[in-house]
């Protein structure tokens, strides 16, 4: 007991203001002198996931229990239609996102991030529709792990992604900005290093729909946040984000996990006077109230709240109280930013 009240003991200076906060959410102060939560424990549990048996046994665990807690999925979904393409996110897990992408003039069909080959290969079914592609943004086994099941029922289906992460049933390997056609659907590859060394994402081009850019952006970027820096610097993790916000105010952002409500809350409390963070956490809370899925935003909108979008914001750094360098380069200040927000949502728990 005395250990838990340690752990919960302020740190030196105020206290963030809480009033941003939804009821019933209570902010928890982290220890002054907080570590790394990935090392050293952290490190060894994240090479037992992603590199060993026993991390394809803790997502097969994971996969039984979500299917037993959430029979319907964790949110319901909503399929997006444009002339002559259908995006329908498939909620997996507790709150990941696989998404079947349906050119529905010949019904040919991609997947991204198939986490759970059942609830995908049942949104295959209803739509009547034939896989042709899965891409696969990195190695983890709550992204990848339905690959083998999936390829093994689709016997001519094409698993992409990078050959710099060990992904599942791997059959065709992409480089940087390589793009793959599906139908009359065409993908391009982007690599994003810093959550995985060979993390990559996936961009519909929307011109031949009428529609904007649709950006499948696995855990490199959520609503209102960004992946875990696993396996990058905050310098590699930063080039990442820019290459996203370089696609344009109007791509529509399809996130792999549901975390709105979640990183909305946190950047609440780094930017206590931001109108459109507190009107998107309002409108977020009323949506999971509902069950209701919060994709997709567009990079645009991310951009006045996501504080992992917003390193060149004077008032994000005057937040977390830091100072360009003289000298300093801006990017690398930008870094610098990323990396102490990264490290307060790391301790962050709602």
């Amino acid at each position: 007991r005395q250990s838990c009240r340690r752990l919960a003991e302020p740190q030196s200076g105020p206290k963030p203001d809480s009033g941003g906060l939804p009821e019933g959410v209570e902010y928890i102060p982290t220890r002054k002198k907080a570590k790394n939560p990935m090392k050293p424990v952290g490190v060894a549990w994240y090479s037992l996931y992603a590199r060993t048996r026993l991390g394809y046994l803790f997502y097969k665990r994971q996969v039984k229990k979500a299917r037993e807690q959430y029979p319907q999925g964790h949110s319901t979904p909503q399929a997006c239609h444009f002339p002559g393409v259908k995006i329908l996110p498939i909620p997996v897990l507790s709150n990941n996102y696989s998404y079947l992408v349906i050119d529905t003039d010949s019904s040919r069909a991609a997947v991204i991030d198939p986490s759970d080959p059942v609830a995908v290969q049942a949104a295959i079914e209803e739509e009547g529709v034939m896989l042709e592609a899965i891409f696969c943004t990195h190695k983890h086994w709550d992204h990848s792990g339905g690959n083998a099941a999936l390829h093994q029922q689709h016997n001519s289906c094409k698993v992409y992604g990078s050959a710099l992460d060990a992904i599942p049933e791997l059959t065709h390997p992409l480089v940087d900005r390589e793009k793959v056609n599906v139908g009359c659907l065409t993908f391009k590859a982007l690599a994003t290093p810093g959550h995985t060394v060979g993390h990559m994402v996936y961009v519909l081009d929307g011109r031949p729909f009428s529609s904007p850019p649709c950006l499948f952006s696995g855990d490199l970027l959520f609503l209102a946040g960004c992946g875990r820096l696993f396996e990058g610097s905050p310098e590699t993790m930063l080039a990442s984000l820019d290459v996203a916000v370089g696609l344009g105010e109007d791509t529509l952002l399809w996130p792999g996990h549901e975390y709105a409500l979640e990183c909305l809350t946190f950047a609440s409390l780094l930017e206590l006077d931001n109108p459109a963070l507190e009107q998107k956490l309002q409108w977020a809370i009323q949506q999971r109230q509902e069950k209701r899925s919060t994709c997709p935003s567009t990079l645009g909108e991310e951009q006045t709240y996501n504080p992992f979008l917003r390193t060149h914001r004077p008032e994000l750094q005057a937040a977390l109280g830091l100072r360009r360098g003289g000298g300093e380069h801006p990017d690398a200040f930008r870094a610098r930013v990323l990396k102490e927000v990264r490290k307060h949502k790391d301790l962050y728990k709602a």
